[in-house]
């Protein structure tokens, strides 16, 4: 293992795509501002995108360094280039930082890059995985990937039961597993994550013990994590790392000045803030239904939409809501969600979003569309209680009379009171487990004098095998 340096070097490795950039990013940015040396390692195709005071940011190749996934066209092709140009690229980054008189004491990689780990062991480094979905779902993959449970999920096994969550129907369960044969690969993947993690020296979860207290005690025998989130910057939580009001990383230019200057002469509360992610489509009908409804409800909603999907607007639809609403291309979430004049946060339920919803203690109206979101969906309507999910119809479509009917719960009606009593509990709660002496924050520091101490002997905790670490 690394010796004779006391100040690590961690080398912090991100899935190329801005939901797994952003966490790992703002781990660096921790990591940093706890005395680490922290590189981030991406893809050339990402690396110019990613700006950061006190990171480091290096390229590595994934075969594809022109367009990434875009070139790539296909995801198992994309991952097999990724693990075979990747590993190479990594280790000449460490064969270079080591002849540098800077090498690298750990990598952090993200948990769907699992080759990582076996690029750290092949130069004698540590290494750790980093999960970037809640622990509810990496539990339930985990026990998927050891023949706890099997698949498919048929229907006379529903509700599922996983211990430490909460029932699971149908409508609860990640597609990856309510319809395995629909996506092959991303299966595979989200399976492959598991494959060598028992090697990790650490396993991270970007959750925080609060959050999951329940899930976290049964998963804790099968994956021995430490929580070190919420991954969001620092200045809408704890504000201990100087002017860091923003990831660092955007595969998109923000266009935040306009939406700044609509939400101006805006009530506090008054405005629903619409956003579904940079990678979910709604289908046309579930886009003319949502648009609709947010028409419908007579509030005023700024609507962030990819530039591919304006096209599924109903005609004359801008002309239509020109007095009520502003559609952007773009905009800095955390800014939105920090405005007082945002009321609640219509959003597919992606990890990230669900936690910067949590975080800044905005009402959400859940619209989750596949994979993982349909599970953090559960958990923000029924568990933490700090918004609705509409139901779709038998054609798996969202209604437009459903979107009028949550909006108001949320923002209007007798519920309203007591998901926002709640959403500011969580606020609360959120800030308080990565501030200092938090439940995260004394997760991280221990990582990090660990990694002190084996510059010191070579070992972590005076054994050689990091899992003495993680109690």
């Amino acid at each position: 293992m690394v010796q004779g340096k006391h100040n690590p070097h961690v080398v912090v490795l991100p899935y190329p795509s801005q939901g797994h950039i952003n966490p790992l990013l703002q781990f660096a940015k921790r990591l940093a501002s706890k005395g680490v040396k922290a590189t981030i390692a991406t893809t050339k195709y990402t690396v110019k995108s990613i700006t950061v005071p006190n990171v480091v940011v290096e390229a590595i190749s994934d075969g594809f360094d022109e367009g990434g996934f875009a070139q790539a066209r296909n995801v198992a092709l994309f991952l097999t280039s990724f693990r075979t140009n990747g590993s190479e690229s990594l280790s000449q980054l460490i064969d270079k930082f080591r002849h540098s008189g800077t090498p690298v004491t750990c990598i952090v990689y993200d948990s769907f890059l699992p080759w990582a780990l076996d690029v750290a062991k092949k130069h004698g480094i540590y290494g750790a995985a980093f999960f970037t979905n809640s622990a509810a779902v990496c539990s339930t993959f985990c026990r998927i990937s050891r023949g706890m449970l099997e698949l498919p999920v048929k229907n006379e096994d529903l509700p599922l039961l996983v211990p430490g969550l909460p029932p699971l129907n149908c409508q609860d369960l990640p597609s990856f597993i309510r319809l395995p044969e629909s996506y092959p690969a991303y299966l595979t993947m989200k399976l492959s994550q598991f494959s060598n993690v028992g090697k990790a020296d650490w396993m991270f979860v970007n959750t925080f013990e609060a959050l999951e207290s329940q899930v976290v005690k049964n998963m804790f025998q099968l994956m021995p994590a430490k929580l070190i989130g919420p991954m969001v910057p620092s200045a809408y939580l704890d504000g201990r790392i100087g002017d860091d009001k923003g990831y660092g990383a955007s595969l998109w230019r923000p266009l935040s000045e306009e939406c700044r200057e609509w939400l101006k002469d805006k009530s506090p509360q008054s405005v629903a803030y619409v956003s579904f992610g940079s990678m979910v489509s709604l289908t046309d009908e579930g886009m003319e239904e949502m648009a609709w409804g947010l028409k419908e409800s007579g509030m005023y909603f700024l609507w962030v939409l990819r530039e591919s999907e304006h096209s599924k607007l109903p005609k004359g639809y801008r002309e239509a809501i020109k007095e009520k609403g502003l559609i952007v291309t773009w905009c800095n979430q955390l800014e939105l969600l920090a405005h007082q004049a945002i009321g609640c946060f219509v959003t597919h339920c992606g990890w990230n979003s669900t936690l910067e919803g949590l975080s800044l203690g905005v009402p959400m109206v859940a619209v989750p569309q596949w994979a993982d979101q349909l599970t953090d969906a559960k958990f923000i309507e029924d568990v933490w209680k700090v918004g609705v999910r509409p139901k779709e119809d038998e054609k798996g479509v969202v209604r437009k009379q459903e979107i009028v009917k949550c909006l108001k719960e949320v923002m209007e009606g007798e519920r309203s009171q007591e998901i926002r009593r709640n959403t500011n509990e969580w606020k609360v709660i959120t800030r308080e487990a990565i501030d200092q002496g938090g439940s995260s924050d004394k997760n991280i520091n221990d990582f990090v004098t660990c990694l002190k101490n084996a510059g010191k002997n070579g070992k972590v905790n005076g054994y050689s095998n990091g899992h003495s670490y993680i109690e």
